[in-house]
């Protein structure tokens, strides 16, 4: 089964927890904090691996979180930091952010790497917190929460030549004719449910990869027929072979398919239409491709070159895979995404304008709890140890120095109420 796309969650791993604790030997008198911080949490990174074909695996594990940091010991002993959860993808993977729909990563080339959920730092021991006021801090750290995100894996084929038409123009048949791919070939219309690959190599020994693509249909831009699944793939292609049933035997007239499968490319993306394309009229052993070849010519108003061919008795291959393979040597890669533009000027810095997210928002319950909201009061809650007077002291300062008391005040809070942030909930004080 070809699998293209797939949706999964993936989880840093959570850093170490701080410790809290003192030196206690014999002979050393005030012997003062000695808490370690805790490990660093582990990230899921994303590798391409070669022998991969498609997404298949991710259909049976879905979730993927990577193990914590180990937590800070006695004696100022740090934490081990956790071993990052390398994850396998085929070549050809685009990591999208399912919130955000940002293109996380495009990862083409055996062995390129991508960070998808960073771990989490690990927590500070008492031993960071010490202070000529305070020399024997009762504060250590929670670990921070790993990053956590669905994303959605999209899987476009790596090929330089895409064959495009419609339904049972030929396009099976030629692919199994010039390379050794087998693919399925059949009397009816979307024999092909999936992409085939094949390695053409021309008599002169230059080589590329073609792939037979599942066959266009009005409408395809829209989801029609299998229109997402098949225009995924020809975004990576560099030239575009468009294969027509010359001989008309479906009743539909060559020119009019030429014109429909070229429009649903530009609906779906207009960089498509900056791909070269390359004409194949096929089936040319039959009577009435000849005259209907000639009309076509007449219509046809763009500059593409047209290969009359024939699957059947070979006529007219050669030249075209010579065509395909020059066309090839002088046509660039055509970037998926936008890269950011770099300057060569290293001393110039760029300000960019970006809208600031509130830390925090406040909200009041039915029953009059007030609910205090957002990443960053949140994350501090998690990192804060309550196990420790000290630290719930230091949370409290925090909470205030980030303006939420008087926040909480201007929403009508007073001394006893209810405050509730995440699953826990807090008495007011004034």
């Amino acid at each position: 089964m070809f699998v293209d796309q797939v949706k999964i969650y993936v989880k840093g791993g959570d850093g170490g927890n701080g410790m809290v604790a003192f030196r206690r030997e014999k002979y050393v008198p005030k012997g003062g904090p000695a808490g370690g911080d805790g490990g660093k949490g582990a990230d899921v990174i994303f590798e391409v691996e070669e022998g991969l074909r498609t997404l298949m695996d991710f259909r049976y594990q879905r979730h993927f979180k990577a193990k914590r940091g180990e937590h800070g010991m006695s004696k100022g002993q740090h934490g081990r930091k956790a071993e990052p959860m390398v994850v396998k993808v085929p070549p050809g993977t685009v990591v999208i952010d399912d919130d955000t729909k940002e293109v996380l990563a495009d990862l083409t080339e055996h062995g390129q790497r991508s960070v998808v959920a960073k771990g989490g730092r690990g927590g500070r021991g008492n031993t960071r917190f010490a202070t000529p006021a305070n020399p024997a801090p009762e504060i250590a750290e929670n670990g921070e929460p790993g990053q956590e995100r669905y994303i959605i894996l999209e899987l476009k084929v790596l090929a330089d030549v895409g064959l495009v038409g419609f339904p049972s123009v030929g396009k099976s048949t030629l692919l199994s004719v010039v390379s050794s791919a087998k693919p399925k070939i059949g009397e009816y219309h979307f024999t092909t449910i999936v992409p085939n690959l094949g390695v053409v190599e021309t008599e002169d020994n230059r080589s590329f990869v073609m792939a037979d693509l599942p066959g266009l249909i009005e409408g395809a831009h829209q989801g029609v027929g299998l229109g997402h699944q098949f225009l995924r793939h020809i975004e990576r292609t560099r030239v575009v072979v468009h294969v027509i049933d010359m001989s008309a035997m479906e009743g539909r007239d060559p020119y009019q398919d030429y014109i429909t499968i070229n429009q649903e490319l530009k609906e779906y993306n207009l960089r498509l239409t900056e791909r070269p394309q390359i004409i194949v009229a096929n089936k040319m052993d039959i009577p009435e491709s000849e005259e209907n070849l000639k009309a076509f010519k007449e219509q046809l108003k763009d500059d593409f070159p047209i290969f009359p061919i024939s699957t059947v008795t070979r006529q007219g291959i050669r030249d075209l895979l010579f065509a395909i393979a020059n066309l090839l040597e002088v046509t660039p890669e055509f970037p998926l995404y936008e890269e950011k533009e770099e300057t060569d000027d290293v001393n110039r810095v760029v300000y960019r304008h970006e809208k600031q997210e509130a830390e925090f928002a406040i909200t009041r319950d039915p029953d009059g709890t007030f609910v205090v909201s957002g990443d960053k009061v949140e994350k501090l809650f998690k990192m804060t140890n309550f196990n420790h007077e000290e630290s719930i002291r230091r949370f409290a300062r925090q909470l205030r120095s980030m303006g939420i008391d008087d926040a909480l005040r201007e929403k009508g809070a007073n001394d006893g109420d209810t405050i509730r942030l995440m699953d826990y909930e807090f008495e007011f004080v004034e």
